[in-house]
């Protein structure tokens, strides 16, 4: 009976470790996959909330969070319309350089939402932008840390600051969609170029078999 009890107690601490080192084994793959994923970002989180626990569970969440938003790419118009702006911001740094960098902040922040990234605080827009552009977020995150003080900044500051935003800009109208132009149809729904174009002879159903000859 004993034998019998010392061999359920080994199958049962086999079981236990096992399945420990599968927890352990899932844990180390979940975090290899968001620091893959998340790169420098990753980091900051952990050193943000101080555990790497709720740091992970921090990034699982913005990725759940950004699948259920529907982000989607500038159309060529408004790539366009905003490409001016940005230029238009660029040019007001030789006369206003503080005035330059909020124009370009608040210009990010209408080109996100239109891609459909949702209207929140500065801190929620960069955690969503993390999950798909993370090598750029780190830029927006750098230039806004400089926007906010841009009246202590030096004008290199500001500089540096307009560089970082142009990072960004550039990642958010990289992919705009070309617009595809319509046919003009009538009420019926007919093409009126194939509407209006000429009738070949040979082709005329009316013509008779004389006439053709």
């Amino acid at each position: 009976m004993e034998g019998q009890e010392v061999t359920i107690a080994v199958i049962a601490i086999i079981v236990v470790v096992g399945a420990l080192l599968a927890w352990l084994f899932l844990q180390r793959k979940r975090t290899q996959e968001l620091r893959d994923k998340f790169g420098d970002e990753y980091d900051r989180t952990v050193s943000t909330h101080g555990k790497r626990r709720d740091a992970e569970a921090d990034l699982i969440e913005r990725e759940e969070r950004v699948k259920k938003l529907d982000i989607r790419p500038l159309t060529a118009a408004e790539r366009d319309r905003y490409a001016a702006d940005w230029k238009d911001a660029k040019a007001l740094f030789v006369d206003s350089p503080v005035e330059a960098v909020a124009k370009a902040d608040r210009l990010l922040t209408d080109v996100m939402n239109t891609r459909g990234y949702p209207m929140a605080d500065f801190e929620k827009r960069h955690a969503d932008l993390t999950v798909d552009h993370g090598d750029v977020a780190k830029h927006y995150l750098a230039g806004h840390e400089i926007a906010d003080r841009s009246s202590d900044a030096t004008t290199e500051e500001l500089r540096r600051a307009i560089n970082h935003y142009e990072a960004l800009f550039s990642e958010m109208t990289s992919d705009a969609a070309e617009d595809t132009p319509t046919r003009d149809r009538d009420h019926d729904g007919v093409d009126d170029r194939i509407e209006d174009a000429p009738v070949r002879p040979d082709t005329d159903p009316a013509l008779t078999e004389r006439d053709k000859v």
